[in-house]
């Protein structure tokens, strides 16, 4: 009679750390405008864990797109990236921080939103650590 209650506490008392590892990313996302008469703006902002951030910013065919990365505050490794992505794309990238660094110079394609996407890798993101950041956005 006893064990089936002490399999159910169990499996409850396990479940909280599998939901916390295995929860799913959260997106949260912004448009990105220049000031007048600016071609560029530095966004600061904090990613989380399984978490991203995109920052959405529309261009035209044959314009260049500048972005640099920074960590601004962590209480993990650091561990933070960008990729940008072309207007339309859910998972496509133009340009893959992770491989290329965190400072890219890309011509664009088309016109359009792009998509720049902040996220953590490896151990920061593993174990739920939070990276602060800055970000340079230009468009020429």
């Amino acid at each position: 009679m006893f064990r089936p209650f002490i399999a159910i506490l169990a499996l409850s008392l396990a479940t909280p750390a599998l939901a916390q590892s295995e929860r799913p990313a959260s997106e949260a996302a912004a448009q990105v405008h220049f000031p007048a008469g600016a071609s560029g703006v530095t966004l600061q902002g904090a990613v989380r864990g399984n978490d991203f951030f995109d920052y959405a910013l529309g261009a035209r065919a044959g314009q260049t797109m500048s972005v640099d990365l920074s960590v601004a505050d962590t209480n993990g490794d650091g561990t933070i990236y960008f990729n940008i992505m072309p207007p339309g794309a859910t998972y496509e990238v133009i340009y893959l921080g992770q491989n290329e660094g965190n400072s890219a110079r890309v011509e664009l394609p088309e016109d359009g939103d792009y998509v720049i996407r902040i996220y953590l890798m490896g151990n920061d993101r593993d174990t739920d650590k939070t990276v602060g950041y800055n970000l340079d956005v230009a468009i020429e």
